[in-house]
């Protein structure tokens, strides 16, 4: 039985801020109250890059929200951009997602179906799955904490440790800086590194992804990303080009909708392809392995909707025998790496974690420690922003 009286709701304020409280309670037949959401609050702020991602990107955007439970408890969610769309998340968040997840028993799971159901006609993607993924990344802090341990081990720890790789949003460096990060990748470990690709001349591209080569050395793996940059024309001239160089995988050589090219890119090359940071669904993964389309998956743990479809992704790939490499957030996506089904390594862009950026309040959830990550067991996903500096750096 599920009793919802009539929601109490505050006017949005200037920063954006909505909180929703009701009196709810999930009864099961024995009589016992399970919690249900009283309250979604969230705010969204701007967290500067001390390595700016281009001329538009000096700084991303972070989504923190708060959900209370009917027992009182509290579960810290989030959702991130680099560059656009934030406002808009939060407005979602605020006349939407608030609304329709209060009363709802507190399981991640139900809620995220319920809330698809809700918010669906508003698009399959974009400000529709980045809002879901706050309500569902604190909801899943909740369950993780209630039960005494880390995020990791309430999804089923796998593994201890996981191979972090160095990445660069690099393309507007000049070759003597892009080198140069490439040496304190080497510094400092990395077994394997990413730069990324699409120069307008591809002579351009050969020229530093041979420059890296030679840095890193023959033992190092090297990824190219090329941001969907390329049509397939342009994708095989490019391969063929960079192969020699060997490429551990290419990443979104074309549109992220362009399941057909991929797949003919896939068939008439022998480098593994890499795909998935722009794809929002469970069911466009499931196209993407279907029509055999890429050898890796890269979801990011924000765009898909959080941590509920991220499992259901990292199920699906298992049954095809593809691995997952987590996208970006390495905060987050190390403790779900160490949950997954098939060995996995993170992303770690430099100096664009969360804890790098200073906007952690306590010590970060996970240790990046040169080319491996390991988890620091604090209890829930242990991200707790520091809501004051995140204003601060806002204004």
């Amino acid at each position: 039985m599920l009793t919802v009286p009539p929601a109490a709701v505050t006017a949005p304020g200037r920063g954006g801020i909505r909180t929703v409280t009701a009196t709810a309670s999930c009864t099961r037949p024995s009589g016992t109250a399970v919690p249900a959401v009283a309250a979604l609050r969230a705010e969204a702020y701007r967290a500067p890059l001390p390595r700016p991602w281009g001329p538009n990107v000096p700084a991303h955007h972070v989504i923190v929200a708060e959900v209370t439970l009917t027992d009182g408890r509290t579960g810290t969610g989030f959702t991130w951009t680099p560059a656009t769309g934030a406002l808009a998340v939060l407005a979602l968040l605020d006349h939407d997602c608030a609304p329709a997840v209060t009363g709802l028993p507190a399981h991640p799971e139900t809620v995220w179906d319920t809330l698809w159901l809700h918010l669906r006609e508003a698009g399959a993607g974009g400000i529709t799955t980045l809002a879901m993924a706050a309500v569902d990344i604190a909801l899943w802090d909740l369950r993780a904490s209630a039960a005494g341990h880390c995020l990791a081990d309430e999804l089923g720890r796998r593994r201890d440790t996981v191979p972090v790789y160095g990445s660069g949003v690099n393309l507007h460096y000049t070759l003597g800086e892009l080198t140069a990060q490439a040496r304190r990748w080497v510094e400092r470990g990395h077994r394997a590194v990413k730069i990324k690709v699409g120069h307008e001349e591809l002579a351009v591209d050969v020229e530093r992804v041979a420059a890296v080569r030679e840095v890193i050395g023959p033992d190092v793996a090297l990824m190219i990303d090329a941001n969907q940059r390329w049509d397939l024309f342009r994708a095989r001239r490019a391969v063929a080009a960079l192969e020699p160089f060997g490429l551990h995988w290419v990443e979104e050589p074309l549109p992220a909708d362009d399941l057909a090219g991929q797949a003919r890119l896939r068939r008439d090359t022998g480098v593994p392809l890499a795909a998935g940071e722009n794809v929002r669904t469970v069911r466009g993964f499931r196209d993407l392995l279907t029509a055999e389309a890429c050898d890796v998956l890269q979801p990011n743990v924000a765009r898909v909707g959080g941590i509920t479809p991220f499992r259901r992704i990292g199920e699906l790939a298992r049954a095809f025998d593809v691995p997952v490499h987590p996208h970006l957030l390495p905060d987050l996506s190390g403790q779900l790496a160490c949950a997954l089904p098939l060995p996995a390594m993170v992303e770690d862009v430099e100096d664009a974690s969360f804890a790098r950026l200073g906007i952690l309040r306590n010590p970060a959830p996970v240790n990046l420690d040169g080319s491996v990550l390991r988890l620091t067991g604090q209890p829930g996903h242990g991200l707790r922003f520091d809501v004051d500096h995140l204003r601060k750096a806002s204004r």
